[in-house]
């Protein structure tokens, strides 16, 4: 099966692109924003998917303001066209490879549409290859991200919200590889021990640079995949030295410490530390402001999961109070924070996402959900 893409001489396999080189059911191959204003007043995420071996697309668009969530959902058999980026209202539009780009959520029955234009500011990041060899939840991806600006609208519950690109930052994200989507596999064999999951993931923006750090770690606080970076800052995208800048400064580490809000298993408060090559040690304080639960762009939505087939096309609106949420349900657990973020005399703004599941022996969780 032929597609625009096989124009290009970009073939990693003897198949045309839109055959994965893998058939392996959780193949996947992902977009992911954030964008948030730099005062906490508001966040939204952004996520859409292709499952080429389940053939399956599916996106989500989900705004956190004035104490309420409202999430877009949307899903439909994939299309034959790698390069539709489209699931209904929905559409990601490349307008410069690895520069700019717009999403667009058409008027639709859900109430909830916008117009987002990504601004980089920086160039893109490669993080490290991501493998865990875990049973079940097998995860190996590629992953870069880039920080930026948004400009634009929403609207959400007959209201309209400016998206002022000189105060609303943000995260893109890219990812693809396999991971644990779509309906399970049969587990075969009960296993011996709890398992769990425990990672933060820190993008901040600061006036003169962006900085990085992100950590999975065993139960015991033993870190199996580190990613952590400072990055040049540009006004202008055009400014940009190419895909990759030659002057981002790849971290020889870091380490973190947060303070959970009792009852929860999220950040009252948390410290995080950069390790420099030149052996300096950064500290920065991280002080919450706004919380986003993934499961309104998917992620462990009993619903709503990544990779579900939904039908042909199918769409769906929904809105929730924060305040009402049961904080230790399993698809609340998974996070991002708004956060303030303070270093010396410096002031910044990012997000902090977390998800920890299972026992930590760093935190004092002792079962799989108790909380703090």
């Amino acid at each position: 099966m032929l597609s625009k893409l096989d124009d290009y001489p970009i073939h990693q396999t003897s198949e045309p692109v839109a055959h994965p080189a893998t058939s392996d059911r959780h193949a996947y191959d992902r977009y992911w924003f954030n964008g948030y204003q730099d005062d906490g007043a508001f966040y939204f995420g952004i996520g859409a998917a292709l499952y080429p071996n389940l053939e399956i697309m599916d996106c989500g668009l989900s705004l956190v303001i004035d104490g309420i969530q409202v999430a877009f959902h949307g899903s439909r058999r994939a299309p034959k066209e790698p390069t539709d980026l489209s699931v209904g209202p929905f559409q990601i539009d490349i307008q410069e490879p690895m520069k700019r780009l717009r999403v667009v959520l058409d008027d639709n029955e859900t109430g909830i549409s916008g117009e987002l234009q990504w601004i980089a500011r920086t160039a893109n990041i490669e993080e490290g290859h991501q493998l865990a060899r875990r049973r079940v939840g097998r995860m190996e991806a590629t992953r870069f991200n880039q920080f930026g600006h948004w400009s634009g609208e929403l609207r959400y519950e007959g209201q309209s919200l400016k998206v002022d690109p000189s105060r609303v930052l943000g995260t893109k994200d890219r990812s693809w590889g396999i991971r644990p989507v779509g309906d399970p596999a049969p587990p075969g064999a009960p296993p011996q021990a709890p398992g769990g999951i425990s990672f933060i993931w820190a993008p901040l923006h600061w006036e003169d640079r962006c900085t990085h750090m992100g950590v999975f770690e065993t139960q015991h606080g033993f870190p199996w995949h580190f990613d952590g970076m400072i990055c040049p800052v540009y006004d202008d995208p055009d400014q940009i030295p190419g895909t990759e800048d030659p002057d981002t400064e790849f971290l020889a580490g870091g380490d973190h410490q947060i303070q959970m809000i009792p009852g929860t298993r999220r950040a009252e408060r948390a410290e995080i530390t950069l390790h420099r090559n030149d052996g300096s040690r950064e500290e920065i304080q991280l002080d919450p402001a706004l919380c986003f639960r993934m499961k309104g762009i998917g992620y462990s939505h009993p619903e709503w999961g990544h990779g579900k087939w939904k039908g042909e096309l199918a769409i769906a609106g929904e809105s929730w109070k924060c305040a009402d949420l049961d904080e230790m349900a399993m698809q609340n657990l998974h996070i991002q924070q708004v956060v303030m973020a303070t270093s010396g005399d410096k002031k910044g703004v990012g997000v902090l996402e977390q998800i920890h599941l299972g026992p930590n022996s760093r935190y004092g969780f002792k079962q799989f959900l108790d909380p703090a």
